[in-house]
């Protein structure tokens, strides 16, 4: 059995956000990426600075900054 892919946020200081912006989850790794790249905005403007990608309990990698590059 395949774990699901989710999106855990964090803030500027890299504190875990409690926010149900991100608790969609994900059946496959490019389902949650293409999430990401559609909704990065959203969750940028609504107080997101980073976020992690987790497939179960485990970190598949993250933290990756929302913030435009320069």
């Amino acid at each position: 059995m395949s774990q699901e892919w989710t999106w855990e946020l964090l803030d500027a200081q890299g504190a875990v956000l409690d926010t149900d912006l991100g608790s969609s989850a994900f059946p496959t790794q490019s389902e949650a990426e293409s999430w990401l790249g559609e909704e990065w905005r959203t969750l940028l403007d609504s107080g997101v600075d980073a976020v992690n990608l987790k497939e179960g309990d485990s970190q598949v990698y993250g933290p990756m900054s929302l913030q435009p590059a320069e």
